[in-house]
């Protein structure tokens, strides 16, 4: 609480990685520091910015035609070649998108994410139009969840906005933060929560459509396990009905594999970029689904 004081009197925000510095032998962990300063939020009925905190930004966007502009005067143009940190959203002024864009979409894994950025596929070819990729580096931070967040809210209807996560509990579990919000900043949700998200892939059971062998997906491991039934378990309004019976998490359990990302690159796969063909197709049907 000294922290968030000090740092609302100097008017200086600070970041809680800064805080965990401060004192390492006192909070041990940069998680102790994160559980701390929501509690103190959510007990005085702020958001962290009110308390001139905030997390340090990791999420990355690569594409066209958009433009950041900060509140201190700088200006950033985002391109398709390579990724963007994406800022918080206390020093951005506004953004401006110039053109038309098609489609938005979010991506689980860094890895992942860059290797679309190498192709270019924010501008390929195979696609009706521009678009937008957009990475939390797994489990999202807030400046990414509020940018997403963001697009929801402004962007035309008939823009998709889809993710693409592992076909697994945990791949889920980051769909359901950036669509429903996450349980330790459940009071902001409903400025974090991006509703439109759609659930565009992998998913476990377009294995044999895909042909892709079962035996090529990865055996899942007592820890997958717990966490699928821990998802399998929430309230049907942060896990919808069709993402536990799309055959997804139940046959992961049942099969006891699992499918990553990944598998759409592998050497298993018929083609190799069977990546950039599977995104091109699913998001194709999703902008025809949403004309």
């Amino acid at each position: 609480m000294d922290f968030a004081h000090q740092a609302l009197v100097d008017n200086l925000p600070l970041t809680k990685r800064d805080m965990y510095y401060k004192d390492v032998p006192l909070f041990k962990a940069q998680g102790t520091v994160d559980r701390l300063v929501d509690d103190l939020a959510m007990t005085l009925g702020l958001e962290r910015a009110d308390l001139k905190i905030r997390a340090a930004s990791k999420g990355l966007i690569c594409g066209t035609g958009l433009t950041i502009y900060f509140l201190e005067g700088e200006v950033i143009s985002i391109n398709d070649l390579e990724g963007t940190l994406i800022p918080t959203g206390e020093t951005i002024e506004r953004f401006e998108l110039k053109g038309d864009i098609s489609w938005v979409l979010v991506v689980e894994k860094e890895a992942v994410f860059q290797t679309l950025c190498r192709f270019q596929f924010a501008s390929h070819r195979s696609l009706p139009g521009p678009g937008l990729i957009i990475t939390g580096k797994g489990y999202p931070d807030v400046a990414t969840r509020q940018f997403v967040k963001t697009l929801s809210d402004n962007l035309p209807a008939h823009i998709p906005i889809v993710a693409l996560v592992d076909g697994d509990a945990y791949g889920l579990d980051i769909l359901s933060v950036y669509k429903y919000g996450s349980h330790n900043l459940r009071h902001e949700n409903k400025k974090l929560a991006a509703k439109r998200i759609k659930w565009l892939g992998i998913w476990a059971s377009e294995m044999a459509d895909l042909k892709i062998d079962l035996d090529a997906l990865i055996p899942i491991t007592p820890h997958d396990e717990k966490k699928a039934l821990a998802v399998l378990n929430r309230p049907i309004d942060v896990v919808p009905t069709k993402w536990r019976k799309v055959k997804e998490l139940t046959r992961m359990l049942h099969v006891r594999r699992k499918a990553e990302i990944e598998i759409l690159s592998s050497s298993s796969s018929q083609k190799s970029n069977s990546l950039i063909h599977y995104l091109a197709h699913k998001i194709c049907h999703f902008i025809e689904m949403s004309a």
